[in-house]
């Protein structure tokens, strides 16, 4: 029985994720309804630690931030969880859930690389962190759906998650270099002659697009490693993968002709990517 302090929680759980993350709102809604909840909450906590850098003007209110949400999960936070629906959601998720804790602090302490503006060392460095960041949310995602149970897809979501943030990071790629922040790595910039300033002054250059290049096929590496997989994922489990369905159309935007990542914006509408999330949908329920 939930109670009605509990389901306010979740409202604002899912209101929040609705406003701030369309694509996984509406790849919740094709999850079970006793399970929903506790998918918005977790991708509540998402954007919350996500979003910490654009609400802070230095890099120490975030650091703060971040450990709040560590003291909240290791239990060594003396506040009122109530204060915070979003952390009331997620605390009625864990125990729900059995979730491991370990994965959630995983997931915050990678973000604390979003605070600086210290350069991605290199690929492996960023498919780490997408995998304690995307691919981990995933695989969370993964066990609501399961009831609490193991879901046996950790290969799976690993690859997808990767898939899915290279992608998104590629996407951002004008905000993140309006404000020095970079995130293609640096082995892979330097591999193709990158100039940094350019980069940051927004300009493409033949450079840059064969650096893009090279991170569009690690992308769709894994992304096709993910095919490879998703197989054995089981139907009830489906949704925490759907919003890997928006990957490849998001790279064939960024693969057009002329494309200029600081003009043209790598975006699908709202009605497209709806459609291609019905789809997949309707194809992974089918298949199960």
């Amino acid at each position: 029985m939930v109670s009605s302090a509990a389901a306010t929680s979740f409202d604002h759980a899912q209101a929040l994720v609705r406003e701030q993350d369309r694509d996984r709102y509406l790849t919740a809604l094709f999850a079970p309804p006793e399970h929903r909840p506790g998918l918005l909450a977790l991708y509540a906590f998402n954007i919350e630690i996500a979003r910490i850098r654009d609400v802070v003007n230095d890099p120490l209110p975030g650091e703060v931030r971040l450990q709040w949400w560590r003291d909240f999960l290791t239990g060594t936070h003396h506040g009122e969880t109530s204060a915070n629906p979003v952390a009331a959601a997620l605390a009625e998720t864990i125990r729900r859930y059995h979730l491991p804790v370990a994965a959630l602090v995983a997931l915050i302490d990678a973000r604390v690389f979003d605070l600086y503006d210290d350069p991605m060392p290199t690929l492996t460095d960023l498919e780490g962190y997408a995998g304690e960041t995307s691919s981990a949310l995933i695989q969370l995602a993964s066990i609501v759906l399961a009831g609490g149970s193991e879901a046996g897809t950790c290969d799976a979501a690993g690859h997808a998650g990767v898939a899915y943030g290279l992608t998104g990071l590629m996407r951002a790629l004008p905000w993140h270099a309006a404000r020095h922040q970079q995130f293609l790595p640096s082995d892979v910039l330097d591999r193709h002659g990158v100039d940094r300033a350019t980069l940051f002054r927004g300009e493409m250059t033949p450079e840059l697009g064969a650096a893009l290049t090279e991170m569009r096929a690690h992308a769709r590496h894994h992304l096709d490693r993910t095919r490879g997989l998703v197989g054995s994922v089981r139907p009830e489990v489906a949704a925490a993968f759907l919003p890997v369905c928006l990957v490849e159309p998001f790279l064939k935007v960024m693969e057009r002709k002329g494309f200029n990542p600081f003009r043209d914006r790598a975006e699908l509408s709202q009605l497209r990517r709806q459609w291609i999330i019905w789809r997949a949908a309707r194809k992974a329920f089918r298949a199960g």
